[in-house]
């Protein structure tokens, strides 16, 4: 008897991230906006194509639109801060996320429960009475001259 198989590979795709580049000189910044693997660092080098560049010296941004769109719809995601700069280009619509690190807000320690203090009971007839305290003289003035 003859036994075939037949395997079906699944198709493995990398995560496909858009985000920005540094390249440029130091103290000159300038950006690539890049398509490229998520896995890969940013300052790898890698990347599968080009789709636009940032100026921030000059202020000049340029971007590719339809290969942003095209890729994603390939499944690309989008850096917060590439997001956010395709909404203000109107490459895409939608609204701005906020970019900048999340702040965790200081703990509030919640107040214990406070268990209510028992009441002061009345002196009790058999216990004897706490003598009293003297009541305090008044300082003495200095006589005036």
């Amino acid at each position: 008897m003859l036994l075939t198989f037949s395997l079906d590979f699944a198709i493995i795709r990398p995560m496909l991230k858009i985000r920005l580049q540094r390249v440029g000189r130091v103290n000159i910044p300038t950006f690539r906006l890049v398509l490229t693997d998520s896995k890969n660092s940013t300052k790898s080098g890698k990347f599968l194509e080009v789709l636009g560049t940032y100026d921030p010296v000059k202020n000049v941004k340029e971007v590719n639109g339809d290969r942003v769109k095209h890729w994603m719809g390939h499944g690309a995601k989008l850096s917060d801060t590439v997001h956010n700069w395709l909404i203000d280009k109107k490459v895409i619509p939608g609204k701005k996320v906020n970019a900048l690190p999340k702040r965790t807000a200081p703990k509030k320690e919640a107040p214990a429960p406070v268990a209510e203090a028992p009441k002061a009971e009345a002196p009790k007839a058999d216990a004897p009475a706490a003598p009293e305290a003297a009541p305090a003289e008044a300082p003495v003035e200095a006589p005036k001259a």
